[in-house]
């Protein structure tokens, strides 16, 4: 009895040992693991949720390849779309289909890139720009035109490169009652949140739309009867001597470049502004309003007439 009673002092006397518990039972305390949380939640599917990492993407960008393959579906005004290196399986191969069909502009880049621009959402190898309204086609604007009755009064852009210039030039485009915009596939500016931002809403009134060739685009503007005018400081009069109204294409040329060589020699003519200060040039957009407001000050008069 004695050595029963000891033996169980003996015990009740033993210190608790602590439990060693494998660290895989307790990866979902994300207090005691919070770098196997992240892991945990990719698993079940609720990283989108939990990555802080992951940043709102701005209202032109589009990411994954659902999103990007129902926008062409649905005919969305596309800029661009960045697919990664390698990838060709699955809808990534619908995609480049549709898009090829649209003549959109396709780029071949590193996946890191494209990794770079999610802001950490799931991209799937794909990333596209897109507009914040459709563009327009360059016969539907001709059309528009021709059901008001109006001389066709149109703008084009040569490599156009700052989305604030293009917004400043929409808003005055609507302001002048031009028809509508040209602005070239590659080497321009595109429509964006900034351009739409920056236009205070006239994107939503001014058609833009996106040719190819600019030489060529003016050469079948010609055979239909238009009168192409550029703005430059080597023009041959002054652009309030020139004849701006009648079916009619004001060439607006880049920041700092101006127009290209194509480019003005595909003009009719060449206009350009006195000046009399110490800068010899003009900012994109304040050229072409003032080229805008000309035309319309013309067509209005020769209406009244």
């Amino acid at each position: 009895m004695k050595k029963r009673m000891a033996r169980d002092k003996q015990v009740t006397d033993r210190k608790p040992r602590e439990c060693q518990l494998p660290a895989k039972r307790y990866r979902k305390d994300r207090s005691v693991y919070p770098e196997d949380t992240a892991r945990f939640a990719a698993r079940s599917g609720r990283q989108g949720r939990h990555d802080e990492n992951e940043r709102e993407l701005p209202a032109d960008v589009l990411v994954g390849r659902n999103a990007v393959l129902e926008a062409l579906r649905a005919g969305r005004g596309i800029n661009r779309i960045l697919v990664a290196n390698g990838d060709r399986e699955g809808s990534i191969a619908e995609i480049l289909s549709l898009a090829k069909e649209r003549g959109l502009v396709i780029q071949n880049v590193e996946r890191a890139k494209i990794e770079a621009l999610s802001g950490g959402q799931r991209h799937q190898g794909v990333l596209a720009y897109v507009a914040p309204v459709p563009y327009a086609e360059l016969e539907d604007i001709l059309k528009a035109a021709a059901e008001k009755d109006e001389a066709p009064f149109l703008v084009l852009l040569d490599e156009l490169e700052d989305p604030h210039n293009l917004g400043a030039l929409l808003r005055t485009a609507d302001a002048t009652g031009v028809h509508g915009i040209l602005i070239p596939k590659r080497r321009s500016v595109s429509l964006n949140a900034t351009v739409a931002k920056t236009s205070a809403g006239a994107v939503e009134y001014v058609p833009v739309a996106r040719i190819g060739n600019i030489a060529q685009t003016l050469k079948a503007l010609k055979e239909k009867g238009f009168w192409v005018a550029g703005a430059d400081m080597d023009g041959e009069k002054a652009y309030y001597e020139a004849d701006l109204t009648g079916p009619l294409v004001l060439v607006v040329g880049s920041e700092g470049r101006g127009m290209s060589r194509l480019t003005k020699e595909a003009c009719d003519f060449i206009v350009s502004m006195p000046m009399v200060g110490h800068i010899n040039s003009l900012n994109a957009s304040v050229a072409g309003s003032i080229l805008m407001y000309e035309s319309m000050r013309q067509r209005l008069a020769k209406r009244n007439c």
